[in-house]
């Protein structure tokens, strides 16, 4: 059975805001049941594997007290993966510094056997006037 585009954009959106209270919750092990085992994130810093990003907020050195979606996301699928983009403003804390941030952010989630999995997410800062 192939799901309606509309009922795909409305659960990635639902999995996207789930994994966002994850992430301002620090719940490392939350934040690491929306990914897929390799997954990556690309910013301005490199490539931070999974394992990086997750040990960051386990340690505490990295934590978020609030992040939410900015508009309205674009999705697009072909086959069993989607690709969502949309803008997202967060507060993030990294070794006790505040950063506020407000990027547009591109998540690429795969179906697997446990259901929709991030597999990568492409961070680019937002250009400020």
């Amino acid at each position: 059975m192939t799901m309606t585009d509309s009922l795909l954009a409305d659960q990635l959106i639902a999995l996207l805001d789930e994994w966002m209270a994850a992430i301002v919750a620090n719940d490392a092990a939350r934040i690491g049941a929306y990914l897929t085992d390799d997954w990556i994130m690309v910013s301005e810093n490199g490539i931070t594997t999974a394992k990086e990003f997750l040990a960051f907020v386990e340690s505490g050195a990295l934590t978020h007290s609030a992040m939410q979606r900015v508009g309205d996301a674009r999705i697009r699928r072909t086959g069993d993966v989607a690709v969502l983009t949309v803008r997202v403003t967060n507060i993030a804390h990294y070794q006790g510094k505040r950063f506020d941030a407000d990027e547009w952010t591109t998540d690429v989630f795969v179906e697997t056997e446990r259901g929709w999995r991030c597999a990568l997410s492409q961070i680019t800062a937002v250009a400020t006037p």
